[in-house]
């Protein structure tokens, strides 16, 4: 089949990726650290530079990460949804063009040294290799938040099978009634609201559902522990409207040591980096309001 139709631009975005901002609150001897990745995206009328080559409509990008790097010293980088709710609105309401922003935040988690049996005042080292994540997008009309989590790295050596499944000419892999569960985890919750939430206490106690439910749940499938995660987190936190997980079954074989005259009681395993099975979930609530451009990149 050929095609004669006009060509058009149906879509169009630009923006400043990967801004990293380092934010110290130094207003007492104990100092506060937010360490972030920021990256910004605008939606609005700037089909004219794609196809005249015309910048009026253009903020640059630098003028974007300018803006980034001043909006964490005012308001201020005190928790990164409000952070990009800020960033959001002001490249809408005050850059004329641009109809629609989107503002995404990697957060990295520092834990205080202790010295001498007392935490310092103004020294860390780096958590991982879990990241927290926050996704804004603000139009003229709404704002969307959607939380996150990723690299979120979990196993569990037992309480994990996986039989009964579907058998076709090329199936080789057997049945097993005791296996190792290991992934790493990505989790994004979109809110239902953008005010009167505590940003911090909901995503402690989300990841801690995750992790108490990866834990808990005896799985008889990676699917079956995705649901039992995504569910009990959305009927915890009623501010939440729907939670998208992804999660790759990290494999482990255990490792065949009779070749060595030694008995391997699933203790000795090789970790197998890929392929891997990857498995996603989205729960939603029914009564959920819609998600507009919350999702989109």
């Amino acid at each position: 089949m050929e095609l004669s139709g006009p060509i058009v631009l149906s879509d169009n975005r630009y923006g400043k990726s990967e801004n990293r901002i380092v934010r110290f609150h130094k207003e007492t001897t104990r100092h506060e650290i937010r360490d972030v990745n920021v990256s910004t995206t605008l939606r609005g009328d700037f089909a004219a530079a794609y196809t005249d080559g015309d910048q009026r409509h253009v903020l640059p990008t630098d003028s974007q990460k300018n803006t980034a790097f001043v909006f964490a010293k005012k308001p201020g980088l005190d928790t990164i949804e409000d952070y990009a709710l800020a960033l959001g609105r002001h490249f809408v309401e005050t850059i004329g063009p641009v109809r629609s922003a989107r503002i995404d935040v990697d957060s990295y988690g520092w834990q205080r040294v202790s010295a001498h049996g007392v935490e310092h005042d103004h020294t860390w080292v780096r958590q991982g290799p879990e990241v927290r994540t926050a996704a804004v997008t603000v139009t003229g009309e709404r704002a969307w938040v959607i939380g996150g989590i990723k690299d979120l790295v979990l196993l569990k050596s037992t309480g994990s099978e996986f039989a009964g499944f579907l058998v076709d000419e090329y199936t080789t892999l057997a049945p097993t009634r005791d296996r190792v569960l290991a992934t790493s985890l990505v989790a994004r919750w979109r809110f239902a609201a953008t005010e009167g939430i505590d940003w911090e206490a909901t995503y402690e106690g989300i990841r801690a559902t995750l992790l108490e439910l990866f834990a808990t749940t005896y799985s008889k499938a990676v699917q079956q522990t995705l649901h039992a995660m995504g569910h009990a987190v959305l009927e915890r936190f009623p501010v939440l409207a729907e939670i998208r997980l992804t999660a790759p079954n990290n494999h482990h074989f255990g490792y065949d040591l009779a070749q060595f005259g030694l008995l391997n009681a699933d203790e000795v395993f090789w970790a197998a980096d890929r392929p891997y099975g990857a498995i996603h979930a989205t729960l939603t609530r029914a009564d959920a309001p819609e998600a507009g451009r919350a999702w989109e990149r």
